[in-house]
Order: C-alpha cells, then sequence, then structure tokens
C-alpha cells in the first residue's frame, strides 16, 4: 500500500514538476484551427502539434472549429482559460475580418496574443492552360484587349486572393471584373477549365495543380523567387513593387495569459518550426518557415491589420 501511494506521489511530482519547467499550466494544450481539416491552417497546426507535445511533455491536440471565416474559432479561444491550454492557429484572415465584419464580437488585436508566426506563404498568379499567355506582359497586353475587361476568381470577397486582384489591376491598368466562389477549390477548378481566366492563391493551395500543368505560373507576389517555382518572376522583378502579397500562419495565446507561458510557447514553437523536419514540411507546402518572438509577432499583426484594412477601404469591399 505504501509502495502505491510513494509510486503514485512521485508520478504526480514528476508531472508538476515537468509542467513547471516547460512554463506551462500542464493540461493537455488543444489548439483550435477555426478551418475545416485539410486546409492549410489545419496542416500548419498539425505540423507544429506533435513535436509540440514532445518538447512540452503535455499532449497536443488539433481541433477543427470552422464557420464564420474563423471567427467562430478565434472567438472560442478569445473567451477560453488564460492559462496557455488552449491556443489559436490561424491564418492572415485573422487580421482581415475585423475590417470585413463591423459586428465583430472578439478584438483581433487585443483579445488575443501573438504568441508566434509560423509561415509566410507569398501568393501566387495563376492562369489557366488554355489562355494564350505566358507572363504577366502578355496578360496586361491581352486584358487590355478585352472589351468587358478581365475575370479573375477568388476563394471569397475579402479574401487574400480577391483584394490582391484588385491591387493587380490598379497596379496594371488592367479592368478587373471579380468571380466569388465559396473556397479556393471551387475557383480552382473553374480557372482550370477556362470558365475564368486567372487567380491568385497562396502558393500552397496550387502547388500540385501547377507541377501537374494545370495551371500555369505567371508570377509570385513576394519580394524574392520561391525555390519552389525558381523560373517564375516575381512582380518587383517586373517593376510592380506594390505586389508584395502574402498569407501568412501563426499562433495565438488569450488575453491574459502570463507572460511566462506565452514566452515559453514561443520559444517552443520558434525552436520547432526551425527543425529540419518541420522546415521541410512548411517548403514542401510552398511556405517559409518564420518563427518570431510574440513582441515581433505583434508589430506584424498590427502592420498587415493596416494594410489590408487600407485595401478593403480603398477598393469598397463589401460582403455579399
Amino acid at each position: 500500500m505504501f509502495k502505491s501511494i510513494l509510486t503514485l506521489t512521485l508520478l504526480l511530482f514528476s508531472s508538476a514538476t515537468l509542467a513547471a519547467a516547460s512554463g506551462t499550466s500542464g493540461k493537455p494544450i488543444r489548439i483550435v484551427a477555426p478551418f475545416a481539416a485539410g486546409g492549410s491552417v489545419d496542416i500548419v497546426a498539425r505540423t507544429i502539434a506533435e513535436p509540440l507535445a514532445k518538447r512540452l511533455g503535455q499532449p497536443v491536440v488539433v481541433e477543427n472549429k470552422s464557420g464564420a471565416s474563423g471567427m467562430i474559432g478565434a472567438r472560442q479561444v478569445a473567451n477560453a482559460a488564460p492559462d496557455g491550454s488552449t491556443l489559436l492557429a490561424n491564418s492572415s484572415i485573422h487580421v482581415i475580418v475585423p475590417s470585413l465584419y463591423p459586428d465583430i464580437t472578439y478584438d483581433a488585436l487585443n483579445d488575443l496574443i501573438p504568441v508566434s508566426q509560423i509561415t509566410l506563404v507569398p501568393l501566387v498568379l495563376v492562369a489557366a492552360p488554355s489562355l494564350p499567355v505566358n507572363s504577366v506582359e502578355d496578360l496586361v497586353t491581352w486584358g487590355k484587349q478585352q472589351k468587358d475587361g478581365v475575370s479573375y476568381a477568388s476563394a471569397g470577397n475579402g479574401s487574400t486572393p480577391h483584394l490582391a486582384g484588385e491591387m493587380l489591376g490598379e497596379a496594371t491598368g488592367m479592368s478587373m471584373t471579380h468571380v466569388p466562389y465559396k473556397g479556393s477549390g471551387a475557383a480552382m477548378i473553374d480557372v482550370m477549365g477556362g470558365q475564368v481566366p486567372i487567380m491568385f492563391d497562396a502558393l500552397t493551395a496550387v502547388m500540385g495543380q501547377i507541377k501537374t500543368g494545370s495551371l500555369k505560373p505567371l508570377a509570385v507576389a513576394s519580394t524574392t523567387r520561391s525555390p519552389l517555382l525558381p523560373d517564375v518572376p516575381t512582380f518587383e522583378e517586373l517593376g510592380y513593387s506594390q505586389m508584395d502579397l502574402n498569407t501568412w500562419h501563426g499562433i495565438w495565446a488569450p488575453k491574459g495569459t502570463s507572460p511566462e507561458i506565452v514566452n515559453k510557447l514561443s520559444e517552443t514553437i520558434r525552436d520547432i518550426t526551425h527543425l529540419p523536419e518541420v522546415a521541410e514540411r512548411i517548403s514542401s507546402l510552398g511556405g517559409i518557415p518564420v518563427g518570431n518572438t510574440p513582441e515581433e509577432f505583434d508589430a506584424f499583426n498590427r502592420a498587415e491589420f493596416e494594410k489590408w484594412g487600407a485595401m478593403i477601404k480603398r477598393f469598397n469591399v463589401k460582403l455579399e
């Protein structure tokens, strides 16, 4: 009897010591991914979940809580106990939705604490294989000859691909017509089939179709070429420096989470992001591993909020 009690005491002491050493509550960690399984947010969350569990010595599970452009899951995390046991994995949509939904019920910048950015994923402009263009220059020449302008598909109103298309029209002088879809997959199908000539999307989403020739890439919306598409120029190279448009992924904690927990989680996630197997996974999806401090990620959040918000206002983007 005494031996059993001693064993149990040692186990409890060991668990508490490990939790204290990890700087977290010791509870299982739940990462809420506010989009469906299989999407980029879900993939990124699951990429870090297993190594995070190993590093902290705690179970880490990913829970998909989709709906309302990620706001349902984000609100759930904003209202969670601030003890490090509930985290949010999300993309750049996190700082875009406040400018699209005036009745949002949480403060994206202040009710959730940025922990660390995991990826930076450039948008890429792709065209239907049947479109008689092979470069942005070709597209602009062709586009200006179309009396009804150029239609472009996107994952939906207010999405980063939608705003990128508006920016392209402004930068090149082409008349653009937005064709919103309910998700990237549906938009991609119609571009591949030639029903809509072009679209922007995250490199992670279209890399497979580019490899098979189902879509042809015209330019990458970043300052440097993607290692996955070394022969595809950037918009900056082509003289469109304003077309530096990326999506990205990161981790947030509820407001009120102690600096000790936030810093420990951030330090651990930064290390994980640069593990060879994790960095390789992110790169294979078309992303660039980042891993930064809470302060750096917070500054980035606020700059992105201003950038995308200004674009939404300038282009008078309305949800239908």
